[in-house]
């Protein structure tokens, strides 16, 4: 037996390698790969090999390997030895055959399998038995035959270690992406919402939702935006309206005045004004043609803007003379009347507050006119604050100026003296108008 294993030259063990991404198994020496079952069967090299074993020497098959004995050995009996072979004579024909033992080929299950119960190849389960060499950070998946080393979901193998996949950099989020280990999160900017696929967003319409605007709410992508009816302005947080106060803006709106309120404003006129339709003039109320008055019989309405005037008869007085309802004379046979002017006409006009200057308001003329005659118009009193001044227009007319704003309620008396001059006769006389103005309160 010491001899039969000095001459032992090989016995070696079927394996079957799977390399990671390919398909193909390959066998270990002595073995050849059999396609239609895909396990490693046994070479007999005794018969594939010529003169396998050399000299005095017998091969001797062996599960993946062969075995070279010496022909002489009892102990094994070689298949391939022909007992009447010319070579090597039979053993005497007169000696008992001996009963050697015979060597037998044990069944062998490649690498990854072993023999279970029934004596067939099972694949052994590596990860289950803990005999994997898959590193603590990776996973060990059972294949047939052998193993796997992987990641898990959101990891990737890289020189051996189980590295965390950073999905934000691939643009797996539409918005805003964090990454954790082995996994990311997906949000969305304020205004959207993530949808079931937690990874898209869908814009939010907060005008349904929640209605942040106190009038009216317009939904824009990703946000909204508050608008105001007309009437109101958006105030500094975007979402509330307080009232436009539209008189602020400007005076010119209204004619007089402007009222605001909620939304809007609307115009007002004083008393003794109509408000038009355009409803921001104002235009006076004739109260005499209304009869919207209270003079007494005597008096005479006189209508003036926003208001009316009960003017009294006009009353001469001495030595003046009453010619007709508003002139007086004075006899030129009175020597009281030497140094008067010889009438005296009554007139009234009305003017609004503020009239623009200069604005010619009166005009004055003679009514006859002598030979050798010219005439001088002046203002003889009432003219103190010097805001009106007499502008000759032509030989016998003339026109009463204002040069400064006059502002009302206000009432001016002035005489305006026409004074006639003949130098054929010698003849010097005057004549004056009496006129009242009165001034309104408002500039309409």
């Amino acid at each position: 037996m010491q001899g039969l294993k000095r001459i032992l030259t090989a016995f070696t063990l079927a394996v079957c390698l799977s390399s990671p991404g390919k398909a193909q198994q390959q066998c270990t020496n002595g073995f050849d790969l059999d396609r239609a079952s895909g396990q490693c069967l046994d070479i007999d090299e005794c018969r594939t090999i010529p003169e396998a074993c050399r000299g005095d020497m017998v091969c001797v098959n062996q599960n993946g390997g062969y075995l070279c004995v010496p022909r002489t050995n009892p102990v094994y009996r070689s298949p391939y030895l022909n007992p009447y072979s010319n070579i090597y004579p039979p053993p005497p024909a007169p000696g008992p055959v001996p009963n050697y033992p015979t060597v037998t080929r044990p069944l062998m299950c490649r690498f990854g399998y072993q023999l279970d119960e029934n004596n067939q190849c099972a694949d052994v389960d590596e990860c289950a038995s803990d005999s994997h060499q898959c590193n603590p950070t990776q996973i060990c998946i059972n294949t047939e035959g052998g193993y796997t080393c992987s990641c898990t979901e959101g990891y990737w193998l890289l020189e051996g270690q189980c590295l965390d996949i950073d999905e934000c950099r691939y643009g797996y989020c539409q918005q805003l992406c964090a990454n954790v280990p082995g996994s990311y999160s997906c949000t969305c900017n304020p205004g959207f919402t993530l949808n079931d696929d937690g990874r898209s967003c869908q814009d939010v319409n907060e005008c349904t939702s929640q209605n942040p605007c106190t009038q009216t709410c317009v939904n824009t992508y990703g946000s909204f935006l508050c608008r105001c009816e007309p009437g109101y302005e958006l105030e500094a947080d975007g979402v509330n309206c307080s009232d436009m106060d539209e008189c602020s803006f400007s005076e010119f709106l209204c004619q007089h005045e402007c009222v605001n309120g909620p939304g809007s404003y609307y115009c007002s006129c004083p008393a003794g004004y109509n408000l038009l339709d355009d409803s921001r003039s104002c235009q006076d109320i004739n109260e005499c043609e209304t009869r919207n008055f209270t003079c007494t019989p005597q008096q005479t309405c006189f209508n003036i803007a926003g208001g009316y005037k009960c003017l009294d008869p006009v009353r001469c007085e001495d030595p003046y003379i009453q010619i007709n309802e508003n002139r007086c004379m004075c006899p030129a046979e009175n020597t009281g009347c030497r140094d008067q002017p010889f009438t005296i006409l009554y007139r009234v006009m009305d003017m609004v507050s503020g009239r623009s200057v200069p604005s010619d308001i009166f005009q004055m003329q003679a009514t006859t006119r002598y030979p050798g005659a010219y005439y001088i118009f002046q203002i003889k009193s009432g003219n103190e604050g010097r805001e009106f001044y007499m502008r000759q227009t032509g030989p016998i007319s003339a026109t009463l100026v204002m040069t400064r704003p006059v502002k009302g309620p206000r009432t001016i008396d002035l005489d305006l003296e026409m004074i006639t001059v003949n130098t054929v006769i010698n003849f010097r006389g005057s004549s004056v108008i009496r006129l009242r103005i009165y001034v309104s309160q408002y500039s309409f």
